[in-house]
């Protein structure tokens, strides 16, 4: 008995997504102000490329299998269990290119966050229950365009743009559309569905949104500070002068 359909996608998604890193240097030349830092700058491209992929997969799954998100649990299309599959692989990817390129005090919250969400989406897949849950998480990604475009737009030097200004306002929009009032609702629906959950897998589900709320909830403050509240203290420091 050979590897399951799910392992092969993983694997698959994990070369390819190391390919599409190595190779982004050629396709998306880093500017200036990116050169002294290469590796990041291609790191946030692949990660815009998944964000891409992900959110528009878990919207279209929604759209073309509407009974998914009735029966979180049992019922998926075979997109969906792809879906999910490709963005295990991009997960472990984004893992070991953060652990070879980054010193582990910089990187240790997005090594914990991949390490949740590879466990969670592992058991989905695997067991092949909880695939439209694992799909509702990833609605998160449509925020996570935005929010690495944004890091492309500073890493480009490009802070006091229209372009970085637009971003700033749809990022924090879709911040709070798709990443706040997703994850509450997940866990809203973990609570109501307690009965219907086996108690691991219960445990894991609750324990992987425990850590996760705190982390978006502490982003979301530092997106606040960093593009509206000191953009404002400038303003009014520019005012009074």
């Amino acid at each position: 008995m050979g590897p399951s359909p799910g392992l092969l996608l993983i694997g698959g998604s994990f070369a390819a997504f190391r390919l599409l890193n190595r190779g982004l240097e050629r396709l998306v030349p880093p500017p200036r102000p990116a050169l002294r830092n290469r590796w990041k700058w291609r790191n946030i491209w692949t990660s815009f490329a998944h964000s891409l992929l992900s959110g528009a997969g878990a919207l279209l799954g929604f759209y073309l299998h509407p009974q998914m998100a009735e029966d979180l649990i049992g019922t998926h299309s075979r997109a969906a269990h792809c879906v999910v599959s490709v963005s295990i692989g991009y997960f472990l990817q984004d893992f070991v290119d953060m652990l070879c390129n980054q010193k582990l005090h910089q990187s240790w919250e997005l090594l914990f966050h991949h390490s949740v969400v590879i466990i969670c989406f592992s058991v989905a897949v695997l067991v092949h229950r909880y695939i439209g849950f694992a799909l509702v998480a990833l609605l998160v990604e449509i925020n996570s365009i935005f929010l690495h475009l944004r890091q492309i737009l500073l890493m480009a030097n490009l802070l006091h743009t229209t372009c970085y200004r637009l971003n700033s306002i749809i990022n924090l929009g879709t911040y709070v559309v798709f990443r706040i009032t997703t994850l509450a609702w997940m866990t809203r629906w973990l609570v109501l569905n307690r009965e219907n959950i086996p108690l691991a897998t219960y445990t894991v589900g609750t324990v992987g949104m425990a850590i996760m709320t705190p982390m978006n909830i502490i982003l979301f403050y530092r997106l606040l500070r960093s593009d509206f509240l000191k953009s404002s203290r400038e303003a009014w420091r520019e005012k009074e002068k």
